[in-house]
């Protein structure tokens, strides 16, 4: 047998023992909150925010935005206080996705949602914060 095809192989072999072994020493998401979160009482653009976080954003972000261990960040959370993710920053990440900076759950996808249900959702969020202490 060749001799390359014998390193090749057996690069091969190393390659899927590695693999194999990261990920049976991974641990796999929880899915468990990753904050505490007072929920709120909504109305209006609120109620209609809050339903579109539940339609789009809370398989990642959780329920009222409390994160998801292992799948996506809280949005009540001191990293996203509006003075330092002004409410563009969530448009932009909505429409665009974004790379992760803050936290080890991979990068964001783009979501397909209209502009104005993003608004709302951002009002809702907003409101989330401001009663569990950030503005």
């Amino acid at each position: 047998m060749n001799k390359n095809v014998l390193i090749l192989s057996a690069l091969a072999i190393v390659a899927l023992l590695a693999f194999v072994y990261v990920r049976s020493n991974t641990p796999a998401p929880t899915r468990a909150p990753m904050v505490s979160v007072t929920p709120i009482e909504v109305s209006g653009q609120t109620a209609l925010g809050k339903s579109k976080f539940e339609e789009n954003c809370a398989s990642c972000h959780g329920e009222n935005a409390t994160g998801l261990d292992g799948v996506g960040p809280p949005l009540v959370h001191k990293i996203y206080e509006p003075s330092h993710h002004a409410d563009i920053a969530f448009m932009l990440a909505v429409q665009n996705g974004v790379r992760a900076h803050h936290w080890p759950f991979g990068n964001m996808p783009a979501v397909d949602i209209e502009e104005s249900d993003m608004q709302a959702v951002i009002a809702y969020i907003r409101k989330l914060q401001v009663a569990n202490g950030i503005d």
